[in-house]
């Protein structure tokens, strides 16, 4: 996802001070492209298979109801300040949600447990 919003953003730049006009368009379809495509090997999937492995059975019903509210939630977010952002910068506005990216990854590396070859006991006492 880093990486499509990088390639959306340096678009956005090239145009804003009209340089490579040629490559713009096919920089632009490349990142959206990438960032689907990330988005549905990563982010949009992993964090449900994941909520289900973490999560003891009878937390299992509340945490993937708080988990669903912060997923739309972060949903509303991003749709309520893209166009402020757009307004503010065009290229700037995917350079900060690549930013938000490295925080997911950094997030990530920190704070999410492997679960891989692990039991479901083994999981519930890493967690505590």
């Amino acid at each position: 996802m880093l990486i499509g919003c990088l390639l959306i953003g340096n678009s956005f730049l090239l145009k804003a001070h009209g340089l490579a006009l040629d490559i713009i368009p096919a920089l632009a379809v490349s990142g959206v492209l990438v960032y689907i495509g990330s988005f549905s090997i990563g982010m949009g999937a992993i964090p449900w298979v994941i909520m289900s492995e973490i999560f003891p059975i009878n937390l299992k019903g509340t945490a993937g109801g708080l988990v669903t509210v912060v997923n739309w939630l972060s949903s509303w977010f991003v749709s309520l300040t893209f166009n402020f952002l757009m307004i503010w910068s065009p290229h700037g506005a995917f350079y900060v949600y690549g930013g938000v990216c490295v925080l997911a990854i950094i997030f990530i590396a920190k704070l999410v447990p492997e679960t891989k070859g692990k039991t479901l006991e083994e999981i519930q006492a890493m967690m505590m």
